[in-house]
């Protein structure tokens, strides 16, 4: 007996993950905006051990139905946020 996947929940996944992005977005450059007038040095150290020590947890994250949209939302808001850091 073969179980049927059920339907991908897209039109309450997809909110939740652009939630996510901008929760992730806003704190990480809020963040690193503050180190960033500290030192320019402890900021990108604190955003790569931040982001490297949360990987592990987001990569099983991307496996479980529910907590995938939540993955998905902050592994879009990293590049996003460290660009806007960069740029800004």
């Amino acid at each position: 007996m073969t179980s049927v996947p059920s339907p991908t929940p897209w039109s309450t996944g997809l909110p939740l993950s652009v939630f996510v992005f901008a929760m992730s977005a806003v704190t990480l450059i809020a963040i690193g905006d503050v180190l960033a007038d500290i030192h320019p040095v402890v900021a990108v150290l604190v955003n790569v051990v931040a982001v490297v020590g949360a990987l592990p947890t987001f990569l099983l994250w991307r496996q479980r139905e529910v907590w995938r949209w939540v993955a998905w939302g902050v592994a879009a808001a990293v590049p996003v946020a460290w660009g806007v850091l960069l740029l800004g």
